[in-house]
C-alpha cells in the first residue's frame, strides 16, 4: 500500500512517520493473520468505551449512535465472512478502527479517545481468556459426567490396582475411574481460581499513565462483565500472568487427561486386554488388517506437549520484561490459542472415549487375582487376628507369597497345612479375606476402594455437579 495523507492506516501515526513501513517490517510486526480471532471481543470492549465517553460527555451522543451502529455493521460483515481484512493495518484493532471511519465518517476518530492499542489489547486477550476458561470448565464438567456414569456402571467390577505398574491390591473399575473425577475437579478449581484473579478490567489503563479524560472505568467494567477495573495502569498493560496461570492450568489438565488416554492404551493392548474402543475412537493398519489402534488416546496423551509448549512460550516471551508493554507481547495470543484448541479438542475426545469404552469384565477380574494381589489382606488379618506386629505379619507373608509361587498357585490356594507351617495359629478363617473380592470389599475407610464407599463418592459427585 503507497501511504498517503488520506490512508485511514497512515492517519493513525502519519504525524510522525513519513514513510511506509518497509516490506519486511510489515511481514513481523503485522499480527492480523492471527488476532482477527479478537474481534468479537474488540468490538465488545469498543461498544462499552463508546458508551462509556458518551455518558461521561466526552463525545457526543450522536457520535456514539453512530460508532455503534458501524460496529454492528462489522459485526454483521465478521459473521458473513465479508470483512475485508487488511495487512496494511496490522492487527484487528486497526483493521476495526479503518473499517469504521469508511463506514461512518470523522466520528470514527473519536473511538479512540481516552484508551491505547495497550489496554485494548489487554482487554481483548483477557476476554478471550476468560471465555475460554469457561469453556473448559463446561468441557471438564462434561467428562466428569461421562466417568461418573461409567464408574457408576462398574462400582462392583473388580480391577487391577497397581503401583510400579505391578499387580498391588485388587480395586473397582468404578473407584479407579473416580480417581480422574477427583483431579478433573482439582482441575476445574484451578480454571476457577484463575478468573477470580483476571477478574478485573484493564480498560482506561490507555498507554501505560491512564488518562486526563473524566473517565469511567466503573462503568466499562461493569459492561464488560467484570467485577471492577485494574487498580495500576502500568501493571493493566503490562501483565500477563491471568494468561499464563490459565495456560498452567491448561497444562496440569492435560496431564491428567494424559494419563488416562496412557491407561487406555494400556488396557487396550493384548498383553493387558482388559479393554477396548469401538470404530468410533481407533483405527485400522495400512498392512495389518488385524489392527485396532487407540489413536484418538494416543492423540489426546500427546497434546500435554503442545499446551505445555505454549506455557513455555509464553513464559519465555514475559520472562525479563521491563514495565510496561513491550511488542514481544505480540507473541501472547498463538500459545494461548494453541494451548486451549488443543486442550478443548483433547477434553472432548476423552469425554467421548469414556462414553464408548467397553469393559473386558472377566479380563479385568483375572487381573485383580493376579500377582497375589490379596497378600497385604492376610497381613492385615495377622495382625488383627492373632496380634501380630505388621512387621512381623508382613514377612509372614512375604513367606507364603514365596510359597505359593513355588507350588504354583495363587494365594488362597495354599492349603491350612501350608499357611500353619507358617504360624501354627492361622485358622481356616483367613480364607474369608484372601479372595480380590473380599479385599475390596473390605476397604471401608473413607475414599477406599469398597462398593459402598464409592457409591458415596458417586452421589456427591453427582451433587456437586
Amino acid at each position: 500500500m503507497t501511504a498517503n495523507s488520506n490512508s485511514p492506516g497512515h492517519l493513525l501515526w502519519g504525524g510522525r512517520f513519513s514513510a511506509k513501513p518497509a516490506d519486511l517490517m510489515q511481514a513481523i510486526n503485522a499480527s492480523i493473520g492471527f488476532d482477527r480471532r479478537l474481534a468479537r471481543e474488540d468490538l465488545a470492549g469498543s461498544r462499552a468505551h463508546a458508551a462509556m465517553l458518551a455518558a461521561c460527555g466526552i463525545i457526543e451522543a450522536a457520535d456514539e449512535e453512530a460508532i455503534r451502529r458501524g460496529l454492528d455493521a462489522i459485526e454483521v460483515e465478521i459473521g458473513a465472512g465479508t470483512f475485508p481484512f487488511r495487512e496494511e493495518f496490522e492487527d484487528i484493532h486497526m483493521n476495526i478502527e479503518a473499517r469504521l471511519a469508511e463506514l461512518i465518517g470523522p466520528a470514527a476518530g473519536r473511538l479512540h479517545t481516552a484508551r491505547s492499542r495497550n489496554d485494548q489489547v489487554a482487554l481483548d486477550i483477557r476476554l478471550w481468556v476468560r471465555a475460554a476458561c469457561e469453556r473448559t470448565l463446561d468441557l471438564i464438567a462434561g467428562l466428569q459426567r461421562a466417568l461418573l456414569a461409567r464408574a457408576e456402571a462398574h462400582v462392583d467390577t473388580l480391577a487391577p490396582g497397581y503401583t510400579h505398574l505391578q499387580s498391588a491390591q485388587p480395586v473397582t473399575f468404578g473407584h479407579h475411574l473416580m480417581a480422574y473425577v477427583e483431579m478433573l475437579g482439582r482441575d476445574a478449581g484451578r480454571f476457577r481460581g484463575a478468573l477470580s484473579r483476571m477478574d478485573e478490567c484493564p480498560l482506561g489503563a490507555a498507554a501505560l499513565a491512564g488518562t486526563s479524560f473524566p473517565i469511567d472505568r466503573q462503568m466499562t467494567a461493569a459492561a464488560l462483565g467484570f467485577s471492577g477495573p485494574t487498580a495500576n495502569s502500568l501493571d493493566s498493560v503490562a501483565a500477563r500472568d491471568f494468561a499464563l496461570e490459565a495456560i498452567a492450568a491448561a497444562t496440569i489438565c492435560a496431564t491428567h487427561l494424559s494419563r488416562l488416554a496412557e491407561e487406555i492404551v494400556l488396557w487396550m493392548s493384548p498383553g493387558f486386554g482388559l479393554a477396548r474402543l469401538t470404530d468410533a475412537f481407533t483405527t485400522g493398519s495400512s498392512i495389518m488388517p488385524q489392527k485396532r489402534n487407540p489413536d484418538a488416546a494416543e492423540l489426546v496423551r500427546a497434546k500435554v506437549g503442545r499446551i505445555l509448549g505454549a506455557f513455555t512460550a509464553l513464559a519465555v516471551v514475559m520472562k525479563g520484561l521491563p514495565l510496561a508493554y513491550g511488542k514481544d507481547m505480540q507473541e501472547d495470543k498463538v500459545p494461548i490459542f494453541e494451548a486451549f484448541e488443543a486442550l478443548e479438542l483433547s477434553l472432548a475426545a476423552m469425554t467421548g472415549m469414556a462414553g464408548d469404552l467397553i469393559v473386558e469384565e472377566s479380563a479385568m477380574a483375572r487381573a485383580a487375582a493376579a500377582g497375589h494381589a490379596t497378600a497385604t489382606d492376610l497381613a492385615d488379618w495377622l495382625v488383627k487376628e492373632l496380634g501380630l506386629p505388621f512387621r512381623q505379619a508382613h514377612h509372614l507373608t512375604g513367606a507364603a507369597v514365596k510359597r505359593a509361587e513355588a507350588l504354583g498357585c495363587e494365594l488362597w490356594e495354599l492349603s491350612l497345612a501350608d499357611l500353619q507351617v507358617l504360624e501354627p495359629r492361622i485358622t481356616g478363617a483367613v480364607y474369608k479375606v484372601l479372595t480380590p473380592r473380599a479385599s475390596v470389599e473390605s476397604r471401608t475407610s473413607y475414599g477406599g476402594t469398597a462398593p459402598a464407599q464409592v457409591r458415596a463418592q458417586i452421589a456427591r459427585w453427582k451433587e456437586s455437579l
